[in-house]
């Protein structure tokens, strides 16, 4: 694969995926015998995403002993990949880049055995074991499948958006709010997400002005009270974001009157996107269960309802989307899947004693 660059966002760090970071070239990924045979590539495991939960899923996998193999996606990484700070990870108090935490991640798993494959799939079928997955022209079969495909934040779809992503353009108050205490920022949105991150935000920022292209919200009524009754939040109605300004940093929005289209200018330190997330779901529909937003339900713990796919990260969690969850149900998930296998006899009580008398448990 080609290197990963943060494209000055993160001042110019390139991360090598081959497992170091702020190398000039990546290390390619090493492509799997199959190809060179057309043959199917088998796995006791299949993880089919690379952020936090199909990382951390590997690296449990692999202390197993069960040699798993990571269908990353053309995306590797997931969201931290376009977070710059990263200081609510436990173990770093000086804070880290998130795309040098996914860097560690994913050197972290490698070192257990973890196969990487940047990438995604684009048919499966469930329908019996082996479970059989197409990715890159190959086909590759698991006794077990581990979906952590996570979700994507729904951007505006603007250049100067882009540009400004980890400058002051964010979608998670969570996780940037604190870089913007006494500052002024905008939420776009008029949701319970955009209700919830302006109310957020006001234990930072010095004023919150939310943009709503409506003429009310769509949030749920105490949200919208507890909004308008705090002094600390303003609201444009009816109005749309034209252009984030600033060359290197968010300095103002250019905002456009729905229904007059006059555009105006207003002074911000940082905008937060808060138009909602999209599950990466779409290839496992008609196999799992889904809510009507299209993330994954769960059967029990982490199981679907389909014997050995198990889910993890934020391909199903809608509430909390922080990177130190997506770990934990990808740990999770990891235990749950090698249990069942052992149950299944796909792998032994032999095999699970040597690799406990190997492992530095």
């Amino acid at each position: 694969m080609t290197d990963t660059t943060t494209g000055g966002a993160f001042g110019g760090l390139t991360i090598d995926f081959g497992g170091t970071a702020a190398d000039t070239e990546a290390a390619p990924v090493e492509a799997p015998e199959a190809v060179a045979t057309g043959d199917p590539v088998t796995a006791r495991i299949v993880i089919v995403g690379a952020g936090p939960a199909g990382l951390t899923s590997a690296i449990y996998a692999g202390r197993a002993g069960l040699d798993p193999i990571v269908l990353g996606g053309h995306e590797p990484g997931g969201q931290l990949m376009l977070t710059s700070e990263v200081e609510n990870y436990p173990g770093f108090p000086e804070g880290i880049l998130g795309p040098e935490l996914m860097a560690r991640f994913r050197a972290q798993a490698e070192r257990f055995g973890g196969r990487m494959i940047d990438e995604a799939v684009d048919r499966i079928d469930l329908s019996t074991r082996p479970f059989r997955l197409w990715a890159g022209g190959l086909e590759y079969r698991a006794d077990a499948v581990i979906v952590a495909t996570g979700a994507s934040a729904i951007w505006l779809g603007l250049e100067s958006e882009e540009r400004l992503r980890g400058r002051g353009v964010s979608a998670c108050a969570t996780c940037d709010g604190f870089f913007f205490r006494d500052r002024d920022v905008a939420v776009v949105g008029g949701g319970d997400t955009a209700l919830e991150e302006a109310l957020y935000l006001t234990r930072f920022a010095r004023n919150v002005r939310m943009i709503v292209r409506r003429d009310a919200f769509r949030g749920s009524r105490i949200l919208q009270e507890r909004a308008l009754s705090d002094p600390r939040i303003s609201v444009e109605w009816e109005a749309q974001v034209a252009e984030v300004l600033g060359e290197t940093k968010v300095e103002a929005l250019r905002l456009r009157d729905s229904r007059t289209a006059e555009e105006r200018t207003v002074a911000v330190d940082g905008v937060f996107v808060a138009i909602g997330h999209r599950p990466n779901t779409d290839v496992f529909r008609g196999w799992l269960d889904m809510d009507e937003k299209g993330y994954l339900v769960p059967d029990t713990t982490t199981a679907s309802r389909i014997p050995g796919v198990f889910i993890a990260g934020d391909v199903d969690d809608h509430r909390y989307r922080q990177a130190i969850t997506a770990a934990g149900e990808g740990c999770r998930a990891a235990i749950d899947a090698e249990r069942w296998l052992e149950e299944q006899g796909v792998l032994t009580a032999d095999e699970v004693a040597e690799v406990a008398s190997s492992m530095p448990w």
